[in-house]
């Protein structure tokens, strides 16, 4: 008899009103630290970061394209700032998401543990061509800006 592997429980997701708070900067309770874990740091969360700030910069433009002029001055007036916006978002989607990690309690260096799990077959082969990096070298290991 095979064993087969399960897939690991879905962590409680809040309701809409907190979720709304969550996704506007509000701190969640303690009983969704593992919902919250798993949004800012498991998989695609680059992604759903990156789509909660494309909204609110289109909500802030929409009103111009009610005014009357042509489509070349609607994206004109549009879409420098909206593609700056953008990628504001994805520059500092990390920090943000380190940020609300420690907002919630949580240890801001899980942000980067899917890079690592990706990167250990390359450190491990760095490691057994070149040796262990030094010890004034550890301070590299954390990607935090600050």
């Amino acid at each position: 008899m095979t064993k087969r592997a399960t897939k690991p429980a879905k962590p409680k997701r809040p309701p809409a009103l907190q979720y709304i708070g969550y996704v506007f900067g509000r701190r969640l309770p303690d009983e969704y630290r593992d919902w919250v874990r798993n949004d800012l740091a498991g998989e695609g969360a680059v992604r759903r970061h990156m789509f909660r700030y494309a909204i609110p910069p289109l909500l802030v433009l929409a009103p111009f394209w009610l005014l009357p002029a042509s489509l070349y001055v609607h994206l004109e007036m549009t879409a420098p700032i909206y593609i700056w916006a953008l990628l504001i978002s994805l520059a500092l989607n990390k920090v943000w998401r380190r940020h609300r990690l420690a907002q919630h309690g949580l240890d801001p260096n899980v942000a980067d543990e899917l890079a690592r799990r990706k990167n250990a077959r390359m450190h491990a082969a760095y490691i057994a061509k070149y040796g262990p990096r030094p010890e004034e070298a550890r301070w590299q290991a954390n990607s935090s800006p600050f």
